[in-house]
């Protein structure tokens, strides 16, 4: 198996356990025309387009976790042409129907990276993501002001979960070091040239493991055609921990386990080093 077949998956299932959020809509009547622009594939150069990043800093920023890179076999190429190193293995390591249900097959790499970036932020978009939505509808139990997501709706997640809890982080470790400087330069390109995007990654691994953990399902309430939560704390919570609450505990403590072993796979070199 190529090495590059397994690097992607981890980075993803950050996000892609959750990516049906961002299609919520009114339970018993879903927007077509909202869905149809969703489902729309975006063009890579409004991918690029679309990415806002704040200004880049005027002074390199100390790596608080850097990643040793061992030298290539060959040159990597660019970021905007490595689709085609990544794609074919990760299409055979997921199989053909997998690969065409979970993923977005264009820019792959870009995508990860926003993706990554943005989940601690208020707003990630979904035409950024790397993968597609779960497929159906949230489920929700009850009315009015005992409306709560059903208990079934973490099945909705499954085949996301298969991958989160079957994924070897060691291994994964070590492609993500060999593959390492193809996602340095896309996090360049997205706003952040004096930036180190493993830094990045650990701290929004940081953000999505404080994901509190309800005793209780959370009261949802329905506003216009998208549920929110009625506890404010939760409704004003990033993308990322709100797509870790709507998963469910049971599901979103195996993910943060997995984070946690990959967090400490990814931050085992020495520090100190600037870019």
């Amino acid at each position: 198996m190529k090495l590059a077949a397994r690097i992607l998956i981890i980075l993803v299932v950050i996000a892609a356990i959750g990516a049906a959020y961002y299609y919520w809509a009114q339970k018993n009547t879903p927007d077509p025309v909202a869905a149809r622009q969703e489902d729309t594939p975006v063009a890579p150069e409004e991918l690029a387009s679309a990415e806002t990043a704040p200004p880049a800093l005027d002074v390199p920023q100390p790596i608080q976790h850097p990643i040793d890179s061992p030298p290539s076999e060959a040159p990597l190429p660019a970021v905007k042409e490595s689709d085609a190193l990544i794609t074919p293995p990760l299409k055979a390591l997921l199989g053909t129907d997998l690969w065409r249900a979970l993923f977005v097959p264009e820019e792959i790499v870009r995508r990860i990276v926003t993706t990554v970036d943005n989940l601690p932020r208020r707003e990630a978009s979904s035409k950024l993501w790397p993968v597609q939505p779960a497929g159906t509808w949230m489920e929700t139990a009850g009315e009015d002001e005992n409306m709560i997501i059903s208990p079934i709706n973490a099945e909705r997640y499954s085949n996301y979960m298969l991958i989160v809890q079957n994924i070897s982080i060691d291994r994964l470790a070590a492609i993500y070091r060999q593959f390492y400087p193809l996602f340095q330069r896309a996090y360049a390109d997205l706003g952040y040239p004096d930036a180190y995007f493993n830094d990045r990654l650990v701290e929004t691994i940081d953000h999505l493991l404080a994901t509190p953990e309800p005793l209780e399902a959370p009261k949802l309430m329905q506003k216009k055609v998208v549920y929110q939560f009625v506890d404010p704390d939760l409704e004003n919570r990033s993308a990322g921990q709100k797509i870790m609450l709507r998963i469910g505990v049971e599901n979103a403590q195996i993910v943060k386990m997995r984070l946690r072993e990959l967090r400490a796979a990814i931050t085992q070199s020495q520090t100190g080093l600037t870019r």
